[in-house]
């Protein structure tokens, strides 16, 4: 049975694996050493902090993937505009899980007052997530040629993007 819900304290372990499986054999995350358990807490604790959503998706296994969004950029403006991550433990590809995640962050970051989501996808060659995020109704806006080097290559950068709720068409609420 798949579950999606918030992610707890009890979860970080698992997530902090699912990243490092991606860290050490991924292009989709340009870090290159695998953060530490108390890193992806302080990480999750920053993401609650602004009150968006971090959520884990379980299956009969046990956690499967994880997917939240923050803010673009740091600075205050930003903060109607998130980006999101998703990342899925390597026995969890090819079964929806991605898609599945991807929308209920949406709903979520809709409902905390997100009106674009941006996904900043590494390596153009990221096939999954680019449709993953297309199939959810993202559009492609751009790439950063070029523009990291990992696994002795050079990556490209793949920016999409999706308006959520009102979008741009309103000020958001005061």
């Amino acid at each position: 049975m798949i579950k999606i819900r918030p992610s707890t304290d009890a979860d970080v372990a698992a997530v902090t694996a699912i990243y490092a499986h991606h860290v050490l054999h991924g292009t989709g995350t340009f870090e290159i050493t695998p953060p530490t358990e108390d890193d992806m807490a302080t990480r999750r604790g920053d993401v609650l902090s602004k009150a968006l959503p971090y959520l884990v998706l379980e299956d009969n296994e046990g956690v499967a993937g994880f997917a939240y969004c923050n803010w673009f950029k740091p600075r205050p403006a930003y903060r109607f505009s998130a980006e999101d991550s998703i990342y899925l433990a390597e026995r969890a590809t090819g079964k929806g899980y991605g898609r599945l995640l991807l929308q209920e962050l949406m709903a979520q970051a809709e409902r905390a007052g997100i009106r674009k989501l941006i996904a900043v996808i590494g390596d153009s060659a990221n096939a999954g997530s680019i449709g993953v995020h297309r199939a959810c109704g993202f559009e492609h806006v751009g790439i950063l040629g070029a523009c990291g080097w990992k696994f002795d290559r050079w990556l490209d950068v793949v920016l999409m993007e999706r308006s959520l709720g009102l979008g741009s068409s309103q000020p958001p609420a005061p």
